[in-house]
């Protein structure tokens, strides 16, 4: 008996573990959707086995199928949880920070996203668009990447101990390599040394040819990092003097983020 129950309990657990995979996919690739190909591919899974688990998710509204694609997407159920169940926290640095995206969205053009920690990811959770005619929507809010990809992701892990770092591009190391062709390691640790010294990051957007990102990491009243301001910009609008007057309004945004913060916690 004891033996059929850890079975059991095994099975359980894996089901599990399928679904909260099938559901981190679908979650990064939300704006577009998922076909089940991809998904069973992405996720290391039969196909029949990602289409019954995905029927179940369906059946109780974690997950919706689009009639004409037949894209996967999240359901109504999914957001319920997430307003429900979300950090008051995070919800407080969203609402802090939406201004002053806005405010440096409209000073230098460009569009402007909020990156916060989930685990081993960064996670946009808020955008602000410029007013430049050629747009970059490099990150959707609600996209996750690995932790050590991306402007805003990468400037919260520079101000992360040097072991923390390690741990996470560690475990990120084989969906890195596997999802990011041009990402480089080597190019990671000078990027996160060269920001520790001038307090900010730059990087080369892996997705898209000719764009570039600039972030500054946000820290909360004890130094700790817990989340970053970045602006995607075509490279040639982040050169010389126009780089500059960006660093400088993404410092001035965040500054006055932290001394909020700052504020909130001495309230509380």
């Amino acid at each position: 008996m004891a033996t059929t129950d850890a079975r059991k309990d095994r099975t359980g657990t894996q089901a599990i573990q399928r679904c909260a995979a099938l559901l981190r996919l679908i979650t990064t690739y939300n704006r577009t959707g998922m076909r089940l190909v991809d998904l069973h591919n992405s996720a290391n899974l039969t196909r029949p086995t990602a289409h019954r688990l995905l029927q179940a998710l369906v059946a109780e509204g974690f997950v919706r199928q689009d009639d004409r694609s037949k894209r996967y997407f999240l359901g109504s159920l999914t957001y319920e949880m997430g307003v429900a169940a979300a950090a008051p926290y995070t919800y407080d640095l969203r609402d802090t920070c939406v201004p002053y995206l806005r405010q440096v969205a409209d000073a230098t053009g460009d569009t402007v996203f909020l990156t916060v920690r989930s685990g081993l990811d960064g996670v946009c959770i808020a955008r602000a668009e410029g007013a430049f005619p050629i747009k970059v929507f490099v990150l959707d809010v609600g996209r996750r990447r690995p932790l050590n990809v991306g402007a805003g992701a990468t400037a919260l892990l520079s101000a992360l101990p040097d072991d923390e770092i390690q741990r996470i591009c560690l475990a990120n190391k084989e969906r890195t390599e596997r999802g990011y062709p041009r990402f480089s390691w080597d190019d990671l640790r000078q990027r996160i040394a060269r920001a520790r010294e001038q307090g900010y990051l730059e990087n080369e957007v892996l997705e898209v040819e000719s764009v570039r990102s600039i972030a500054v990491p946000i820290l909360d009243p004890h130094g700790r990092p817990i989340g970053a301001v970045s602006i995607s910009a075509l490279s040639s609008r982040l050169k010389g003097p126009a780089l500059a007057d960006k660093v400088k309004n993404l410092q001035s945004a965040v500054h006055a983020i932290e001394e909020k913060l700052r504020i909130h916690a001495t309230d509380d």
